[in-house]
């Protein structure tokens, strides 16, 4: 038997699932955090299943570079400025390009820099800035660790049909359109009836004399 949609979308909302016995039984986050109490909304429910799947794979994938003495931002950065070429980036621009914004690029960077796996100078056509470019032996790093990522990434996800990563790409991304700097300023006024208002983080204004 099929509960009624209603208490269906009444379980749903309160962090259950239907059975097809017409039995609610507690979300797998629910179970998983050890938590009685049912989520306050879907949404609630939602958000914080994103949260804690993100976390998990990236906790994974953290354990698979801390061999190699590099974290998955340090990566990502390499990575960039592999694709940037000859002309490299500014500390903005990095910032700006990064899957994971990190609250100071410049000491980011200066790791990186210690490593030999990048350089920073001037500009040529401004010496105000500050420019980072790969280094050769940024570009081996990433050799060797491309197949890394790659082979854990696969590992994550290959449980899922091409059909169900691309319909959960499309989620994902239809959800991240309101974290825009447009939408996210009108999230943020709606939400100030439900406590204060956070500072948006400035990429630019972190990055110091990059």
């Amino acid at each position: 038997m099929i509960a009624p949609k209603q208490s269906r979308t009444r379980a749903a909302s309160q962090g259950t699932r239907t059975t097809t016995g017409g039995q609610t039984v507690p979300g797998q986050l629910q179970k998983e955090i050890h938590q009685k109490k049912s989520f306050a909304s879907i949404h609630a429910e939602a958000f914080l299943n994103i949260v804690r799947t993100a976390d998990r794979m990236q906790h994974l994938l953290h354990m698979q570079l801390k061999p190699y003495r590099i974290t998955e931002t340090q990566y990502n950065s390499l990575r960039i400025l592999r694709g940037a070429g000859k002309q490299g980036l500014s500390c903005a621009e990095i910032g700006e390009r990064l899957i994971s914004q990190d609250p100071d690029i410049t000491r980011l960077l200066s790791r990186l820099e210690r490593q030999g796996l990048v350089r920073r100078e001037r500009g040529a056509n401004d010496r105000r800035v500050v420019v980072t470019k790969i280094t050769t032996s940024g570009l081996a790093r990433l050799k060797e660790l491309d197949p890394v990522v790659t082979s854990t990434v696969h590992a994550l996800l290959d449980h899922l049909s091409e059909d169900e990563l691309g319909r959960m790409i499309g989620l994902l991304e239809r959800a991240r359109s309101r974290t825009i700097p447009s939408r996210a300023r009108a999230i943020r006024s709606r939400s100030r009836r439900y406590g204060e208002e956070s500072p948006a983080p400035n990429v630019r204004g972190e990055c110091g004399r990059c």
